[in-house]
């Protein structure tokens, strides 16, 4: 297992924090030192506060996992502007660099998509490649999946970075004939194992499994 995880995902609303947070509290429950962290969050903060409670750690001060706010609901690009605030690159990368050495395990989050715009010229792709950490990828276990998968893994991998994992997240309750074999596909065309599938109601997976 490795020290420090980037948790990414093909697009905004393909369940990260969920995975992060049932990740959380499989380790917690081990007795493993742990905690997830978004280095950007927009709108609020609720998911910070799911990621320190499934930490069981919920006086955890929310600063300390989420170092830059922007209450704008908006990619941090333009919230920032809206905002008239920076996005130092450098800055967030130290500051999850400190965070990292308080715990046996870090999950980052990233926000929204892979490429989702952070600042001018850069987006949360580049803050990953500063990071370098080995990048698990959620995605939306629907029709599409595959082909985002595919696209944002040969970005990961263009980035030097290695995809350790994919997470399939099922969100609804009906299962399709994509939701039934987007595994198999996704690992055919990807080449990366799919380590884990969430269906909905999941909240806890094993994470000697997917922190491969």
């Amino acid at each position: 297992m490795e020290n420090a995880y980037f948790i990414a995902g093909t697009d905004v609303g393909v369940g990260k924090t969920h995975v992060v947070c049932a990740l959380l509290r499989n380790l917690t429950r081990q007795g493993v030192a742990t905690m997830g962290c978004k280095l950007v969050s927009c709108g609020d903060r609720k998911e910070l506060r799911a990621m320190r409670e499934a930490a069981g750690q919920p006086a955890m001060p929310l600063d300390s996992i989420n170092p830059l706010y922007l209450r704008t609901m908006a990619d941090p690009r333009v919230g920032a502007d809206f905002e008239h605030r920076k996005v130092d690159v450098e800055a967030l990368v130290s500051s999850c660099r400190a965070l990292v050495t308080g715990y046996d395990t870090l999950l980052v989050e990233g926000v929204g998509g892979w490429e989702t715009p952070l600042c001018s010229g850069k987006t949360m792709a580049d803050l990953a490649a500063e990071l370098r950490f080995p990048v698990l990828l959620v995605v939306s276990n629907r029709q599409g999946a595959v082909s985002q998968a595919l696209m944002t893994v040969r970005s990961i991998r263009e980035r030097g970075l290695e995809c350790r994992g994919i997470i399939l997240n099922q969100q609804g309750e009906e299962w399709d004939t994509a939701a039934v074999t987007n595994r198999a596909m996704i690992e055919e065309y990807t080449g990366v194992p799919v380590v884990a599938e969430l269906i909905q109601g999941d909240d806890e997976l094993d994470a000697a499994a997917v922190l491969i």
